[in-house]
């Protein structure tokens, strides 16, 4: 089960969801990420590509499959509290999260857009300087993959990062009982768990990148068992 990359399909990738359910899934995923490390390995993901970068400038930083918004809010804060002049987009491809995340942000100077990634409106938005995703790339396949890292390589001045799941039977498990304790979403019993089976190890991950042609690549471990990417130019 844990030896090669599942492609079942997650339930959240339904183009149907019913609002509630999705937004109850979004919720929940906001409380994982906040309080199982989340958004702390994103926060560890951005500052590696802040390295060398003056505060001075402003950094437009693009999240796609950006959901519920809260790893945007995560980083403005944390920007706001280092002194960092950020511009934050996300792009979903549901409107649904768009609206879930504008009602979450409002205290936020934060833009969501709902349209497919690769047809983000930069004429509108300006081109970004950091695109990121986090607990996406899983979402795809090895093929599709290649496409995003190389559409990610091409619009960004400074470079992309990814932040996804390692694949591994004690991340199987661990969120498997949580969810099915706590959890009061359908979607987050049933995706999260699959989610690991379609996580990557680093071996696989390496292999998507040579396939890609991405130069310059760095491949870190975090807590609770995420591999960090990043790419810079």
């Amino acid at each position: 089960m844990f030896k090669n990359r599942s492609y079942a399909a997650e339930l959240l990738d339904n183009e149907h969801l019913p609002k509630e359910d999705l937004y109850q899934n979004l919720r929940e995923l906001d409380f994982i990420n906040r309080y199982l490390g989340g958004h702390d390995v994103v926060l560890k993901a951005i500052k590696k590509m802040l390295i060398g970068i003056s505060k001075t400038q402003q950094i437009h930083i693009l999240e796609i499959g950006s959901g519920g918004g809260d790893n945007l809010r995560a980083i403005a804060t944390w920007g706001k509290k280092h002194g960092y002049d950020f511009k934050l987009t996300g792009v979903d491809l549901k409107q649904d999260c768009t609206d879930f995340a504008v009602q979450q942000s409002k205290s936020y100077s934060i833009k969501f857009i709902t349209c497919d990634y690769q047809k983000a409106p930069f004429e509108q938005i300006g081109k970004p300087d950091i695109v990121f995703n986090s607990l996406f790339c899983h979402h795809f396949t090895d093929e599709q993959l290649h496409s995003m890292l190389n559409w990610m390589n091409e619009n960004t001045s400074i470079g992309y990062t990814i932040c996804d799941l390692h694949r591994h039977r004690l991340a199987y498990y661990s969120i498997k009982f949580l969810t099915a304790v706590f959890s009061k979403s359908y979607l987050v019993k049933n995706d999260a768990p699959l989610s690991v089976l379609r996580g990557f190890s680093k071996n696989e991950i390496v292999k998507i990148l040579n396939e890609a042609k991405q130069g310059n690549f760095k491949i870190n471990w975090a807590w609770a068992f995420r591999w960090i990417i990043t790419v810079q130019h």
